[in-house]
């Protein structure tokens, strides 16, 4: 089912950011990549209220405790708390993955130009799982046993609730002709936060009412949520 998604907010664009790459939420902020920072956003004032200076070139993604980074060809555990690098792996896709979340346990890994999402072992950098997509990946999110991604390609993007194990398109939310998906998340509520490329901003879609008649996925992991 396709339908229009409905942007709820916008914010920024931000003095001396150019871009928006991944982004996640601790319950409080929203932490946006920069390229050369991640960013606390307060969504509540619009304002940015702590940087840490790390390499932030794509998705991003909260465990409760830790934030990881993608850079490059690896993903960085950062302590939030001192801004350091506490711990490294692999990145699947060598340099081209693009979003990044937590769920039960793992990482959860978009490849941009493969097109695949990767389940991955936080600890060894293993590939637990394979997620095929006919789109271009550029964010990724749990919430209620959903498992969402972002797309992106030419001038078009949406947010879509995909099937945790063949890939199918259960739903699809259509941004606006030139809105860009750069990252994404939950909010673990009714919000996704959204980043947007060289736009500079991070934006809030509204989240879709399940259905009651279908409930949870059943291919979803049944405690999986969003960080």
């Amino acid at each position: 089912m396709n339908t229009p998604a409905e942007i709820v907010e916008e914010y920024g664009p931000f003095a001396g950011i150019d871009n928006v790459h991944g982004l996640t939420f601790d319950g409080q902020h929203v932490w946006f990549a920069s390229g050369d920072k991640l960013n606390a956003l307060d969504p509540a004032t619009g304002n940015i209220v702590r940087s840490i200076d790390v390499s932030a070139h794509a998705g991003t993604a909260f465990d409760g405790e830790y934030l990881y980074q993608i850079a490059e060809d690896r993903i960085q555990k950062i302590d939030p708390h001192s801004g350091h690098v506490v711990a490294t792996i692999p990145s699947p896709g060598g340099g081209g993955d693009s979003g990044l979340a937590w769920a039960e346990g793992t990482l959860w890994v978009g490849h941009y130009r493969a097109r695949k999402i990767y389940q991955v072992d936080p600890r060894s950098g293993a590939i637990l799982r394979t997620i095929e997509s006919n789109r271009f990946v550029t964010g990724v999110t749990w919430i209620d046993g959903e498992l969402w991604h972002g797309t992106w390609e030419g001038d078009r993007s949406e947010l879509r609730h995909v099937d945790a194990r063949s890939g199918k398109v259960l739903q699809s939310l259509e941004m606006p002709p030139g809105v860009s998906v750069s990252g994404l998340e939950s909010d673990g509520r009714d919000k996704f936060f959204c980043g947007g490329g060289s736009s500079g901003k991070v934006r809030a879609v509204r989240r879709p009412r399940r259905n009651p008649a279908t409930g949870r996925d059943p291919n979803t992991p049944p405690d999986s949520t969003s960080k």
